[in-house]
């Protein structure tokens, strides 16, 4: 597959891809924020503000994610879909998340409400990026979902137990540790619901790739596994082009 992350991606950018492709793996990888990413980046001999990386993760993080969901293989067919809430600026708003049953982020979208109106623009939005309908769907007993399911996907099984849903309601973590400073403690609170859209829509794909289920591998598969999900991310970034 031809990745559209060419040089031109890092037009108008006085450092190199090798230097911003890092920075914006380390922001998304892991539960840093942009002055951590500065010192890292600082210790290895690249004097980068703090502002700079905020820029490049806004520009880059998204293309990187959008590449990486494309050559990941299909989902599988049962959906689980959870919401969580953030405070945000004082007012909550909810993060609905769909996850398959291995645990794959299908997609995240940030809203204010948790009714049916809310429930239905998910549902319309995950049919649209999968392009395709799901065997099962597993929720909680939230009576949006229900309300949603028969309008919009009423041919696919439904299925509502609280106990069901936990693969969903753990998918929640990362995003919970990154709010929360884990593991330094100090809080990163989003800044805005479109913020947090921005943040989450790219941080599930990239975390994600570069999380394989290591407890289902030998020592010697994950690191095979590792070094593979490094080289889709090379081309992802378009570092094989320059090199």
């Amino acid at each position: 597959m031809q990745t559209i992350t060419t040089s031109s991606s890092y037009s108008g950018f006085r450092f190199p891809q090798e230097v911003i492709s890092h920075a914006v793996w380390l922001y998304f990888r892991f539960s840093l924020s942009y002055r951590d990413v500065e010192e890292l980046l600082a210790e290895r001999g690249s004097i980068v503000t703090y502002e700079t990386i905020r820029q490049w993760s806004r520009k880059c993080g998204q293309t990187y994610a959008h590449q990486l969901r494309r050559r990941r293989a299909r989902p599988g067919d049962t959906w689980f879909m959870d919401e969580v809430f953030l405070k945000i600026n004082g007012k909550t708003s909810y993060v609905w998340r769909a996850v398959d049953q291995n645990g794959n982020v299908l997609d995240i979208l940030v809203q204010s409400r948790r009714n049916t109106a809310a429930a239905r623009k998910f549902f319309r939005k995950l049919l649209k990026g999968c392009t395709y309908v799901p065997r099962v769907l597993i929720t909680d007993k939230l009576g949006s979902y229900e309300a949603a399911h028969n309008e919009v996907m009423p041919s696919v099984e439904h299925r509502r137990h609280r106990r069901l849903n936990n693969r969903a309601e753990h998918s929640h973590q990362p995003t919970r540790q990154h709010e929360r400073g884990y593991p330094a403690g100090v809080l990163r609170r989003f800044t805005s619901p479109g913020h947090a859209q921005r943040f989450l829509s790219a941080f599930g794909p990239i975390r994600e790739h570069f999380c394989p289920r290591r407890h289902r591998l030998k020592a010697g598969e994950y690191r095979a596994e590792r070094q593979r999900r490094f080289e889709v991310w090379n081309e992802v970034t378009g570092l094989h082009t320059a090199a």
